[in-house]
């Protein structure tokens, strides 16, 4: 376990697997998770430490073991992982995890060495009303202290069994408060639009989806590809919404040897 303390005084907790000096994986998971619950990201990162990359992941802003000096806003999650990244010392592929992937689109132009993004199954263009009137709806929520009803509004959408998951978790409903800047990097990427956020972003861009995956995560993927200078889509194997680990650590072995 390593720490880092942001600018701010956020104290930043991660993983870092792999040799020092070497080209660097960083992990951004979407709402939800942590390093003590997501074994899929941390054995994705050993795979990679065992083909000489190194990985970083990070508990994010205000869940597990990272601290937040203050607000749990976007911008101070887009600044701790452009800190995180600049502790590697070498060319970063950033690889975010369904609206960590709008987050990642986010935090690109702020990695000096970005070498790649590698977006997984990113929920963009999937709401019916759009994301900006979604978060909208949420972030009222939240405002009012309604946070279970934030909680709901957040899921929509979502696999049932997903809310009735998170109900049993010691954090609910205050959970909500760490998927601040999820919904605000989901809301804000579709109001500027793809071409926008990627417009500085020259590194290679790779949308992969599932070989089993929701409604319209395709063609999500497809569109990201489309308006990225270096933008491509593939399928790799995994479902709900995750990848295989074994099958995600060569395709991002065979990214940094392409990308360096």
């Amino acid at each position: 376990m390593s720490t880092m303390t942001t600018r701010r005084g956020d104290r930043i907790v991660y993983d870092d697997l792999g040799p020092e000096g070497a080209p660097t994986v960083l992990f951004i998971t979407g709402a939800g998770p942590t390093r003590a619950d997501d074994p899929i990201t941390l054995a994705t990162a050993e795979a990679l430490a065992a083909r000489g990359i190194r990985s970083f992941f990070a508990d994010r802003l205000g869940r597990g073991e990272s601290t937040s000096a203050g607000d749990i806003s976007l911008d101070a999650q887009l600044s701790a992982i452009a800190e995180l990244a600049a502790v590697a010392q070498a060319p970063v592929i950033l690889v975010g995890h369904s609206s960590g992937c709008a987050i990642g689109m986010l935090a690109a132009p702020r990695v000096p060495t970005i070498a790649g993004i590698v977006l997984w199954e990113a929920p963009l263009g999937l709401f019916p009303e759009g994301a900006p009137a979604w978060w909208s709806a949420v972030r009222s929520s939240i405002d009012d202290g309604d946070l279970e009803e934030a909680v709901a509004g957040y899921m929509v959408g979502m696999p049932p069994e997903w809310l009735e998951e998170l109900k049993s978790s010691p954090a609910y409903p205050q959970l909500v408060l760490g998927w601040v800047p999820d919904g605000e990097a989901l809301a804000l990427v579709e109001q500027r639009g793809n071409t926008d956020v990627l417009a500085g972003v020259t590194a290679p861009v790779l949308a992969l989806t599932g070989t089993e995956t929701y409604p319209g995560m395709q063609e999500t993927a497809d569109g990201i590809a489309a308006t990225a200078a270096l933008g491509s889509a593939e399928q790799l194997r995994g479902s709900e919404h995750s990848w295989d680990p074994d099958a995600m650590a060569e395709r991002l072995a065979q990214l940094v040897h392409e990308a360096l």
